[in-house]
Order: C-alpha cells, then structure tokens, then sequence
C-alpha cells in the first residue's frame, strides 16, 4: 500500500491488559492474525506499544515491558510485519496521561486535584485508572518510550497519541510550573489555563520527535482526547483527525453528526472508529447488531470520512471470528460503495456558526440544531464564528453563539450582497439586550415574563402551524418587528406567570390573548426567532418547532438541492464528483432500548419515497447505487425527480451529468 494514502477501512484494536493476566499473546498466530483482517475487507490496524497498565508488548528491555508476554515474542512488531505483507497499515498506539505502571512507582507523578486527592477515574477502591500529571518528569518517561518506539520499527505508518486531554493539578511540578509563568496555583483558572499550555507543549514536543524520526516526509500523528471543534487552533500538532465516537458506549447517535460536519471543513484526512462492542471499550464478549454497524459506518462514508471499528484483541492474542466475519459483512458494502464518493466534494448550503469554546458536546442548542437541519434535509457544515462564510448562500446564528461587533461587521456585509441570515434567540442580542445587528429588522423589549408563551403562526408558514396556537416551553426575549419588517409568527401570552400561590391545571397557564410581540420576525433575507428553538426542540421534541424551522428555512433557501417525502429520520448527504450528482440516504431509527442506551436493531424501509434533487439540465442516467439500478426519472422545474425504495437502510442515487451546482464542498 503506497505510503501517501489514508486509510478507509480501519480496525482501532484495544489491548489493555492487566499484570495480573500471565498468558500475553500465548495463542498469537501472525499470519492468522493478518489473513482476518484482510478478508475482512480491513486497510488498516493501529496496534499497540504501550497500553493505560503501562506495559509495553515490543522487543525492548524496558521493565515496563508486560511480564506475561513470552520473552522471545516481539508481539507489536510481529503484528506490523505480518500487516504489512497483506498491504495494511499498522500505526502504533501510546497511552499518554493513563499509566498504571508509572502511577504506581512514581506516586508524584499523579495528578493532584484542588482538595489534594489524587486524580483517578474511579473511587480510591474502584478499579479506574490513575491520571498522569504532564508537568512531572512523567513526560520525560513517556518522550524515552517514544524515541524506543520510533528507532526501533522506523518507518511506522503513525502514531495515535491516546488520553491527552488539558489535565489542572496542584502537584509540586504543577506549582512548580505555574509559579515560573506568574500564574496563582489557587485559582481554578489559572490551573486550567498552565494545564492547556502543558498539553500544547508536550504535544510540540512529541511531534517534532515524530517529525525528526521520519525527516519531513509525511509520517502522521494523532492526539486523542483533544476537543475537535479546537483543531482551528490545534490542527499543527495533528497529520490527520481522528473522531472517536461509539454511540452506545457514552456518545450516543448525536455526537458523531455535530462533530464530523466541523472537521469535515477543515479538508484534512479523517476517521472515526465507533466499536463491535455492545456497548464500549473493553466489552468482551459484546457484539452489536449488524443494521447498527452498517449504519454507522454509512454515516461515516456519508460525511467524507474514513470508516474505523474499535475492537479489543484478546490477552492471549487471537481475534474474535464472529466480530470479523460482521465486520467483514459491513466493510465488504463500504468498499463497493467507496468508487462512486471517493475524491468528490460534499455539496453544503449551510453554513452554521457554532461557539467553538464549548468543545464537542453539542448540549441542546447543537443537538437540536443538528436534528432539525437533518429533519428538514438541509445540507449543512458547523463553522467557527471566524471562519469564512462568504460563499454559503445560508448562514444561520444559533443560541450558543454570540455575535460580538466583529461578528455582526461581517454577518452585516454577508446580507447586503445577497446572504439569507437565520438567527436564534439570544444569539440576535447583544450584551446590552439590544439588537446585535440593525439587519435583524427588530426592536427589543427586554426578556419575556413568562417562561411558556404560545405561537401564533402566519398563514403563510403553512396549515400546519395556524391550526393551533403551538406552546413555546422555553422562556424567549419580547420583540416587534422594526419599520419595514414582518412578523411571521406571534405571541400569545399566558394569563399570569405559574406560580406556588397562582396556578391553573396541571401545567402550563393557558393562553390570554395575542400580543403584540413577535416570535419570529423576517426583515428582507433575514429572520429571527425571539425563543432558543434549536434548544427548545432538543428538549421537548415538539414537532411544530422543525414545522417552523422548515417553514423559514424555505423562505430564506426556496430552492434546497434535495426535497423528498421520506420519514423525519431519513438522513440524507449530497456528493459532487465530476459530472455526477450522488445523494446518500439513510433511513434507520436507534430505539431506546435501557435507560442509558439507544441501539439499532433493524432498517426503516424506504417504500416508493419521492425524492427530488436539484439540477440544471436534464440527466443522462439517474440509478442507485452500488448496485447500479436504473432508476425511472423525469426532470422539471430544476429537479430530477425520482421514487425510491430501499430495505437495506442505505443507498445512493446517482445523477449522471445533471450539472447540479455545488455551493461549498469538503472533500472526501
């Protein structure tokens, strides 16, 4: 396998193994080992030198080397050769901040919490692992592990970095540091911030090793454990991104959609790997369903990114078949499927601007935005409030964000030549509660007395949304439209405020009359809603909000590149490569199936759905794909338009030279 390629279809594989476990590798088969992964359709497998116990499994006469592993078995190094002849890459693996060998000897180097306890990922008598300190000479530890690591299997394929997240600490090291910078031990931000400038720091400094090892000619590495919406300001410690995401191992189905469409943007190589397991690392013995794997890597393929499964090799070193031969299953559909994405560009009309600050978690505001955009089939990238938006026909400013004046400065040019605005709630307010733009087309009134009103819904919203007056269960700011803006929607207040000695019914005081304040407002491209309604929808679901979403999302974006009557699940990307137009559709629902866990068992079907997808001439050929079925089609108004029936959860229709116009593409 040529060295310039990135990897599509990778195998994460765990191997954490206890000191206590005598029999390391003592069932290892190097060619069995390599013949799994290459039947099961695999193209990479990042293998490990030194796991969170702090052992190492490579020829080296370190004594953190793992005592139960056979003198005479250089198992990493083994591992890398027998991949190697297959043609599969094989980074090599380094636990950073989890070292249960070098918390045990060196108790000083554990990070110390602000009561003086150390820091550890359990209760002083759970198992959980110690955490590190990277201030200490700790790093000086790991730094000699590396240069073993690098001299000794030159050339590796990469290194991925794990644990590496900004770690605060009071140890003497940390003092120690953070006194020589001017900084105050006792305040929790000073900690935070010298626990961000360790990190960078250790991080340089392991590159540049990295970089020196190989002379400059492309070798990667990956820090795991740092925020991805931070890569604007991290992307130089990285050679490529890594999105770790099992959605039933603590994720959930959310966090992998919010996360991919920010680093997509960012056009650097990229994989995620979510796992076999039932639910997270270390799950022996769990194995997920089928329709949940495939789904998960589709939705990788979906957004331009690499497929990757976590799996964790048994102590004595042989793979589990029955997780190969379901990986094998899955991986075999991803690489048919792969010819008709690869090296195209994902096809975006949106352009969301998120706060960065608040890391990778969406919290209501991201997840809520995230499912309505996908609901109402919006294609959609997350930007950084100073990315350039310039060439998205849609910019849209939710809760999370603030519009500072620079913001505002450049939001205010984007609209005069010809951009559609769409801001929510506190997001249209500047630090004074006034407008933070004069486009907004509103006046303000400061915050809403009432924390549930009702929504009272222009007719030309829909029938949908004027048949009721719909309940707003979050507490929004009051507005009325400025001379020459318009109120979509209004306000019906409630009787009087829910109070402990003034209440009506079991919930919510019903509605009084309509006021004279605006829940939504248009002022020429622009719109604005006075209530946090990505939050809203986040929280409560309420059907009505994506209603209204869509409903002034049509109005800003009259002609979407795809329109289609499939269920509110369908999950749908659109890829431009040369003269085709391909469109991925998912349709799977996760069921709650435990209190804490969402899993896929089956596919929705996709019965005879209409779909239409923009183009500007009559295609040649319309099928869907992998299979290459011709599809019937007819072409109007712009649209191609189609039917679609699907069982198996995933398919791509390909336009063939409908030159549909692309507004802004990531590649993939």
């Amino acid at each position: 396998m040529p060295k310039s390629s990135f990897a599509k279809r990778t195998i994460h594989l765990d191997f954490h193994t206890s000191i206590a476990i005598p029999d390391v590798g003592a069932d290892f088969d190097p060619d069995a080992f390599a013949q799994t992964f290459a039947d099961a359709h695999v193209d990479q497998v990042a293998v490990f030198a030194k796991c969170h116990h702090g052992h190492l499994y490579y020829d080296t006469d370190r004594p953190e080397r793992h005592p139960g592993l056979a003198r005479d078995l250089d198992l990493m190094g083994e591992q890398i050769e027998a991949l190697r002849r297959r043609g599969i890459l094989a980074p090599v693996y380094l636990s950073v901040q989890c070292d249960e060998y070098a918390a045990n000897t060196h108790p000083d180097w554990v990070a110390l919490a602000p009561d003086g306890r150390q820091v550890k990922r359990a209760g002083p008598f759970e198992a959980g692992w110690q955490i590190l300190d990277m201030s200490s000479p700790y790093q000086d530890f790991l730094a000699e592990q590396l240069d073993e690591v690098l001299r000794k299997y030159e050339p590796v394929d990469a290194v991925f970095m794990d644990m590496c997240w900004d770690q605060p600490s009071i140890s003497v090291w940390a003092q120690r540091g953070m006194r020589t910078k001017g900084y105050d031990p006792t305040s929790a931000e000073d900690r935070a911030k010298y626990a961000h400038e360790v990190s960078h720091q250790y991080m340089a400094r392991y590159k540049k090793m990295i970089d020196q090892a190989k002379g400059g000619s492309g070798f990667s590495v990956w820090f795991n454990g740092r925020p991805r919406l931070s890569l604007g300001e991290e992307k130089k410690f990285a050679g490529h991104v890594e999105i770790e995401s099992l959605p039933t191992g603590g994720w959930g189905y959310s966090y992998f959609p919010y996360v991919a469409r920010f680093v997509r943007t960012l056009n650097m190589p990229t994989l995620t790997h979510t796992g076999r397991f039932h639910t997270s690392w270390g799950d022996f013995g769990g194995l997920k369903p089928e329709a949940a794997l495939k789904y998960e890597c589709c939705v990788a393929l979906s957004q331009g990114i690499s497929c990757g499964v976590g799996d964790q090799l048994h102590p004595r070193g042989a793979l589990d078949k029955a997780a190969y031969d379901l990986i094998g299953r899955v991986y075999g559909y991803i690489e048919r499927c792969e010819p008709y994405v690869k090296s195209g560009k994902i096809a975006s009309e949106a352009a969301v601007l998120v706060d960065t600050s608040r890391g990778d978690r969406p919290g209501p505001s991201g997840l809520g935005l995230v499912r309505a955009l996908q609901e109402t089939r919006h294609m959609f990238d997350l930007l950084s409030p100073t990315s350039d938006f310039s060439g998205y026909p849609l910019v849209v400013v939710p809760e999370m964000t603030k519009i500072d004046p620079a913001l505002a400065k450049r939001l205010s040019a984007y609209v005069k030549k010809g951009g559609a605005l769409l801001v929510a709630g506190p997001a249209a307010l500047d630090a004074n509660g006034k407008p933070a733009m004069k486009e907004l087309g509103i006046e303000t009134h400061g915050e809403s007395p009432f924390t549930v009103t009702y929504l009272h819904s222009d007719a030309s919203l829909g029938k949908d949304l004027t048949a009721l007056d719909h309940v707003m269960y979050e507490r929004g700011f009051r507005m009325t439209p400025a001379k020459g803006a318009k109120a979509l929607c209004r306000v019906v207040e409630p009787y009087f405020e829910r109070t402990y000695d003034r209440f009506c019914s079991h919930r919510q005081t019903p509605p009084d009359r309509l006021s004279r304040y605006a829940a939504v407002v248009q002022n020429g491209r622009v719109i604005t809603f006075a209530n946090p309604i990505f939050e809203a929808f986040a929280k409560h679901a309420s059907v009505p909000y994506r209603r209204l979403v869509g409903a002034c999302l049509d109005r800003l974006l009259p002609q979407p590149l795809l329109r289609d009557q499939g269920p509110a699940h369908l999950e749908a990307s659109v890829v431009r490569k040369g003269a085709r137009t391909i469109v991925h559709l998912l349709s799977a629902y996760p069921c709650r199936r435990t209190d804490k866990l969402d899993l896929i068992e089956n596919w929705f079907p996709l019965v005879d759905m209409p779909l239409a997808i923009r183009c500007e001439r009559k295609p040649r050929r319309v099928f869907a794909a992998p299979e290459e079925r011709d599809l019937p089609f007819d072409w109007r108004d712009g649209y191609v338009h189609v039917r679609v029936t699907e069982l198996g959860g995933h398919t791509m229709v390909v336009v063939e030279n409908g030159d549909s116009r692309l507004f802004r593409g990531a590649q993939t």
